[in-house]
């Protein structure tokens, strides 16, 4: 019996990455799942490997900054299979030229902030009705450690708008908790990801992060999935408004380990 038998989640920027890695651990759990992203290849690709494993999955296209293309996604997932317990706000971005406070580009930082943190709120306005209509469930946040400590190398946007994803999330947790719905922020060390290996080619500028990690180690993509997972399930049936912090104890740490 999976932890997460006759649920359906819908997942943002499930084709690849952390979200594709949750898609296919929530399937194999028992999730019907709606992998939503951006990128019609990465998401077919995602469906098919979920269907190939037993798994029941449906891609649905968006663009979680885009109000009209999220409604539609949360209809469509209603559409294909007739509830919505799980909704996982993963989708997010990090322009290699979000920087430092003063020399962010402003388009850069709209764009950050409209995906990052709008695209989040675009989830759940649109995504808790159906939930309601669903009996309720559980919202998970993707925020980050950077939303409760300053970030080692400038990331103005980026970390604002995971703050944001924070204090949103706890107010949701508030707002609804009365109502069947709960919601948790996941707040993720650096995962090993397409994203980040891009981001950390430079040999000196992954070494500048991993001084930082008391683990010593970039996080893997299934150990948050396996958080998120947790949260989506009736395991954290008492667990609303709260951050996870999976980040291999930077948060925790005062000085720089040797």
């Amino acid at each position: 019996m999976g932890r997460l038998d006759g649920k359906v989640a819908l997942i943002t920027g499930a084709g690849k990455g952390m979200g594709r890695v949750a898609a296919e651990l929530f399937a194999a759990e028992g999730a019907l799942v709606a992998v939503a992203d951006r990128v019609r290849n990465d998401g077919e690709e995602a469906v098919a490997a979920i269907e190939a494993a037993g798994g029941t999955a449906v891609f649905v296209p968006v663009d979680v900054s885009d109000a009209t293309q999220v409604a539609a996604m949360v209809a469509a997932t209603m559409e294909s299979f007739g509830a919505l317990h799980v909704l996982y706000n993963n989708a997010g971005i990090f322009p290699a030229d979000d920087g430092g406070t003063t020399d962010t580009p402003e388009p850069t930082w709209d764009t950050v902030i409209d995906v990052n943190l709008k695209g989040v709120w675009l989830g759940c306005k649109y995504g808790i009705p159906a939930m309601l209509d669903s009996g309720g469930g559980s919202i998970i946040n993707v925020a980050s450690f950077v939303a409760l400590v300053g970030a080692a190398t400038a990331q103005i946007a980026y970390t604002a708008s995971k703050g944001g994803v924070l204090s949103m999330t706890r107010e949701i947790a508030v707002e609804y908790a009365r109502k069947g719905i709960r919601a948790n922020s996941l707040c993720p060390g650096p995962i090993e990801t397409e994203l980040l290996a891009e981001l950390m080619s430079d040999p000196e500028r992954r070494q500048r992060r991993l001084v930082h990690i008391p683990m010593g180690r970039l996080g893997r993509a299934e150990e948050l999935a396996k958080a998120a997972l947790f949260l989506a399930s009736d395991d954290a049936s008492f667990m609303t408004g709260s951050s996870l912090v999976v980040d291999g104890g930077i948060t925790a740490a005062y000085v720089t380990p040797e």
